[in-house]
């Protein structure tokens, strides 16, 4: 009988899901019970977000065709779980040329791309004039590309190199053509997990400031955690709230992005007896995000190149609706130890998403839908040069105990 399926999940985690769905707002405690979930009420958790989902957004799965472009990985923040780093005097260190960065962008827009995001390491011997040259040389020739650009922590360093109020920084770098922000360097918002993992990084007021000012100048951002490491479910509850009392303020955020820590190749990764999250952590965290950011954020997305191909496509039917984006290149995740490529061409995000019976769009940087892909016949064709053209790599087993929410093993 039906109500078997669910018979055996514990009446309070039924309860919060039942408040979700039928659309009261979730508090911390309830969070903090729901990043706890497991076995039947794992389940019952994925499919109240995935119904949430749909309610929220439909069965459209959005993507963007986009490049990242790491302008130099020169960075004496000394994040202990930061792979990407080096030194100046380090032998792979690089500093990027405005022709370079510029011949990377006229390759993105060749495939498609209407998106470049630009971040780069905290280089001291930069200063804010450079951001700002990136941003007027990419946008003299490509008037038309979006630049998703500059942490928080970049922002952050640019002021104080220059003086300005936040207010004028912003103002400055959009007039030279910034278009939106992203939510990054956010990794925990509370202090005590920050002073750990990354302590001379900016805390969280700081950030929260900074992100607030970006909003209020008009410039959009996405919102990100960073969690597997040495954070609890209430430290991830606290982050969530954060983050939603912050949209509630100033409606800035286009998306939540779960970032699972990639722990192989940092410092911090080497300090820890567990290895990252499980697969259950990722979905568990898309689906929690889902019910208690509803309706103040409404786009959640996997990371792929942290989750790989196979269970981004389970976090599909657990509450995310964003494939994220191409990439072309990727760097800082693959520093610190994934394997699951740079480059994830549209055609095969499109394939990805209609395995799990979900329709592919392709949308800008705020979530305006540039094409839809109804009809797989009338899909158009590669922009992919051959020669570069890359699969995601094979799917990494971070522990044994993934099952699939339809029971089936991957």
């Amino acid at each position: 009988m039906l109500e078997q399926l669910y018979s055996d999940v514990s009446p309070h985690v039924a309860r919060i899901l039942d408040r979700a769905l039928s659309g009261q707002e979730l508090d911390r405690s309830d969070a903090e019970q729901l990043l706890r979930c497991q076995g039947a009420d794992f389940h019952a958790l994925c499919r109240a977000a995935d119904v949430a989902r749909k309610q929220d957004v439909g069965d459209d799965v959005s993507f963007v065709v986009n490049r990242n472009i790491n302008f130099t990985n020169v960075c004496y923040v000394g994040c202990t779980f930061c792979g990407f780093s080096r030194h100046a005097d380090d032998p792979d260190a690089y500093d990027r040329s405005m022709d370079e960065i510029l011949d990377k962008a006229r390759d993105a827009v060749a495939r498609g791309a209407t998106e470049v995001c630009i971040q780069g390491g905290i280089d001291p011997k930069k200063d804010h004039h450079h951001y700002r040259e990136i941003l007027r040389a990419l946008k003299g020739e490509f008037p038309d590309l979006h630049i998703h650009a500059y942490s928080p922590e970049e922002v952050d360093f640019m002021q104080r190199k220059s003086g300005m109020e936040l207010p004028e920084l912003f103002a400055w770098l959009r007039e030279a053509g910034l278009g939106t922000i992203p939510g990054t360097a956010a990794e925990i918002l509370s202090d005590d997990i920050r002073q750990v993992v990354a302590g001379r990084k900016l805390m969280t007021d700081r950030w929260v400031e900074i992100v607030t000012a970006a909003h209020e100048a008009g410039l959009r951002s996405s919102s990100t955690i960073m969690y597997g490491h040495i954070e609890t479910p209430e430290h991830v509850a606290a982050h969530m709230d954060r983050v939603r009392e912050l949209q509630k303020r100033t409606g800035g955020f286009t998306e939540f992005v779960p970032l699972g820590f990639i722990y192989e190749k940092n410092h911090l990764g080497h300090s820890l007896e567990a290895p990252g999250p499980s697969a259950q952590d990722d979905l568990r965290l898309i689906a929690v995000a889902r019910l208690f950011l509803r309706p103040w954020i409404t786009n959640v997305q996997m990371s792929w190149v942290k989750m790989g191909p196979k269970l981004s496509q389970q976090a599909l039917l657990c509450g995310a609706n964003d494939f994220g984006g191409t990439l072309m290149e990727e760097s800082i995740s693959r520093e610190s130890g994934s394997d699951f490529g740079e480059n994830l061409p549209p055609e095969e995000i499109r394939r990805l998403i209609r395995a799990v019976g979900r329709t592919p769009v392709e949308r800008n940087t705020t979530y305006g839908i540039l094409r839809r892909f109804d009809d797989p016949e009338k899909d158009p064709p590669s922009l992919e040069p051959e020669q570069r053209a890359e699969r995601a790599g094979p799917r990494r087993f971070r522990d044994k105990e993934l099952l699939l929410v339809d029971g089936r093993a991957q």
